[in-house]
């Protein structure tokens, strides 16, 4: 079910839609880049515009102008009261309620494919994908990085896997102002955590035929905390005799991997190195165009691509979407259909080693639409 056909069965009576497609509708509906959080605040009952700016921390404008997204698209209604002073409100609709089922369906399957989503910087509401790891326990992030025939890189032979623990250390979001001239943040790092992200990455690295894992820290200053993390690694390693271990302080590592990244294998990493390392290795491939991953639990998997929304090129046709369709196939591999995962990557290989439609961050003109249409036509 495509898009318009899904806003279709939304606008014609309150269908229901999520009974539908889900997903498709999630996805669509969701890029807006306050469209989540506007959807939790209205989740509890109706509340004033006012108010609502208010919680949000967010320019009038744009509030005004995802209120009338989301009302479009059938999730909220606007009331005007003109009984006493004027006021209006807004609610979600029955169909916007079933939004908050999304999470529970995601619990209930246990897979799911996740659009980028924005978070605001310095002020406003957490990240919405730490909030999401953090409820369904997704403790392994798992960004494969390897080079692709067709991107013009430095390098023509990088494949690593970076396996990043997902649910703690500064990311765990505990932080506080002691007064107006000084902030605190804790650096939360447990040794059931360590252990499990250690085993993940050793068991992945021996199921995948990979040959040496590396771990990532800073215990030569954090003492404590990474000190924690590298014990602990160390003592997961020895049950792993089969597999090479060794470690690299995290800023020694960032200058390896843009000197020689072939060095490197399988590496292992807390949550804040984790994420700042995926990026760099993206960028030895090409960008974060071609960084999918999957968030992984005991008893969830949420797929996405590494990057965020990329508000200035939002709604521009201008993205490329390799990285979403790369998450896809891993999705499709982790769920048993290799056939149709090995058919799906191919495409995307292929396409991009043609060069001709191909999107303007790797020196194409084609939008994304179009990219995503030929890649289509390669299945």
């Amino acid at each position: 079910m495509d898009t318009q056909a899904a806003h279709r069965v939304a606008h014609d009576g309150g269908a229901d839609l999520f009974g539908v497609c889900p997903f498709v509708t999630s996805q669509s509906i969701l890029q807006g880049k306050w469209a989540i959080l506007t959807l939790h605040h209205l989740a509890d009952g109706p509340v004033r515009f006012n108010e609502l700016l208010r919680r949000m921390d967010v320019a009038q404008g744009t509030l005004s102008k995802q209120l009338k997204n989301l009302e479009h698209e059938g999730l909220v209604r606007r009331t005007v009261h003109t009984d006493g002073p004027l006021r209006v409100e807004y609610e979600l609709t029955g169909i916007g309620l079933k939004f908050r089922g999304v999470l529970d369906a995601i619990e209930a399957c246990g897979w799911a494919l996740k659009g980028p989503t924005a978070t605001p910087i310095g002020k406003g509401f957490r990240s919405i994908n730490v909030q999401l790891r953090q409820r369904f326990s997704t403790y392994a992030n798992l960004r494969p990085v390897h080079t692709l025939p067709g991107v013009p890189t430095r390098f023509d032979n990088v494949d690593l896997v970076i396996v990043r623990e997902n649910t703690e250390d500064l990311y765990k979001g505990i932080e506080y102002m002691v007064n107006d001239e000084m902030a605190n943040g804790v650096k939360l790092i447990t040794r059931p955590a360590c252990e499990r992200i250690c085993r993940f990455a050793f068991d992945y690295a021996r199921k995948n035929g990979r040959k040496k894992v590396t771990a990532v820290h800073k215990a030569n200053i954090m003492k404590l905390t990474d000190g924690l993390f590298l014990r602990t690694f160390r003592e997961v390693a020895v049950e792993y005799p089969d597999i090479a271990a060794d470690d690299c302080i995290i800023d020694a590592l960032c200058m390896k991997l843009v000197q020689k990244p072939e060095q490197f294998d399988v590496l292992v990493a807390p949550n804040l190195y984790g994420d700042i390392i995926s990026d760099l290795c993206a960028g030895l491939v090409g960008g974060l165009g071609f960084a999918p991953s999957a968030n992984i639990g005991d008893s969830t998997r949420i797929y996405e691509a590494v990057h965020g929304s990329a508000p200035d090129i939002a709604g521009q046709d201008k993205a490329n979407p390799s990285a979403i369709l790369m998450a896809f196939a891993m999705m499709l591999n982790d769920l048993g259909e290799t056939e149709k995962a090995a058919r799906l990557n191919a495409a995307i290989l292929a396409q991009v080693a043609e060069g001709k439609v191909v999107t303007a961050d790797i020196g194409g003109t084609a939008g994304t639409k179009e990219f995503t249409q030929a890649v289509i036509d390669r299945l």
